[in-house]
């Protein structure tokens, strides 16, 4: 039996009193658990199952052909955000979002450690922070764009050029790029409010272009909804 520590990206019910979870842990990266009787009656840990808790599962010895069972979890730390429906809000997309995109990532120490960067700052009531978290993402998968002289970024070559070669990349939303790709420590740029949707999409046009196999989160038009 061995000890992961881990962030809940997903969980589906299965059958009447079991789960399948979808996890991003420290040692092994992206990995489905099988976990049993979580949702009988007398379990009072499924309070535990929420998007992006940080939790300690203890794993029993994979059977031939079958899913890593969990035996029993611990939450190490939940996210206070649950009464605050923008941050509630922030959570559900981010952990949709890293659903996807992390679903081939083996261990990266990096991104366990990003994550847990942007909840403390989603905590600290940061409501831009996973606008600059998915772009961290980017820089962390190397797929980043290059700085250059240009006002212009390019969402396919990931270079900035000197005309507009995309509707959504104009020079406002590429100054916001390239400042955050230039600075150490992307949570100190500041997004104007009324420009935070644009560049979210911004954001998912470079995805679609880097990230392979990348879909739209459905949780996109909540987050678009509550940020209006």
């Amino acid at each position: 039996m061995n000890s992961q520590n881990g962030f809940l990206l997903s969980f589906i019910k299965y059958g009447e009193n079991d789960a399948v979870l979808h996890c991003f842990t420290e040692e092994e990266g992206f990995q489905t658990y099988f976990l049993k009787g979580i949702y009988s009656k007398k379990n009072k840990k499924k309070a535990f199952l929420q998007p992006l808790n940080k939790l300690n599962f203890f794993i029993n010895p994979v059977k031939s052909g079958g899913l890593c069972s969990v035996s029993k979890f611990e939450l190490i730390k939940n996210n206070d955000v649950y009464t605050d429906i923008k941050a509630n809000t922030v959570i559900f997309f981010i952990s949709d979002f890293l659903n996807q995109v992390l679903k081939y990532e083996n261990k990266n120490l990096s991104i366990f450690f990003s994550i847990e960067r942007f909840i403390e700052e989603l905590m600290g009531k940061n409501y831009q922070s996973h606008l600059l978290f998915l772009l961290s993402l980017l820089k962390i998968q190397g797929v980043a764009p290059l700085v250059g002289e240009g006002k212009f970024l390019d969402p396919e070559t990931g270079t900035f050029s000197a005309g507009m070669t995309h509707q959504l990349f104009n020079e406002e939303i590429s100054l916001i790029w390239k400042q955050a790709l230039s600075t150490d420590n992307m949570y100190t740029i500041k997004i104007h409010s009324a420009a935070r949707k644009d560049f979210l999409d911004s954001l998912l046009v470079y995805y679609h272009y880097h990230i392979t196999d990348f879909k739209v989160p459905a949780s996109l038009e909540v987050i678009q909804q509550i940020f209006e």
